[in-house]
């Protein structure tokens, strides 16, 4: 789950996150098969058909395929496509909650870039 996805998500909004974010980091390239439903739901505690509702979202929005009786596979520019629709979620979603919050607490972006991460 990324670091910006809320508690009180739905449970498959966060199992898309947790995915979302292994396609980015390149855990799953172009071609790579995804783990089977029932895999990621007992890795994570959930119901298959909660994991498989995450699946059918990126199979909807162009970013995996389904092989019937073999799996589901990231498709070609699945991580381009991903990564500027992630990026539009956080700059028009998550970004002024922050940019909010950094003003209440009279913080500066010099102060914020130089910070290290933890």
């Amino acid at each position: 789950m990324t670091a910006l996805e809320h508690e009180d998500s739905p449970v498959y909004l966060k199992l898309r996150a947790i995915i979302a974010t292994a396609i980015l980091r390149g855990e799953y390239r172009a071609g790579d098969q995804l783990p089977s439903v029932r895999a990621l739901a007992a890795e994570h505690g959930a119901n298959p058909l909660t994991v498989a509702k995450a699946y059918q979202s990126f199979q909807d929005d162009g970013y995996v395929e389904v092989r019937r009786g073999v799996g589901m596979f990231v498709l070609s520019g699945a991580v381009e496509r991903l990564k500027l629709a992630e990026r539009d979620r956080f700059l028009n979603g998550y970004w002024p909650k922050v940019r909010e919050h950094i003003a209440l607490l009279g913080l500066n972006a010099s102060e914020l870039l130089d910070r290290e991460i933890a």
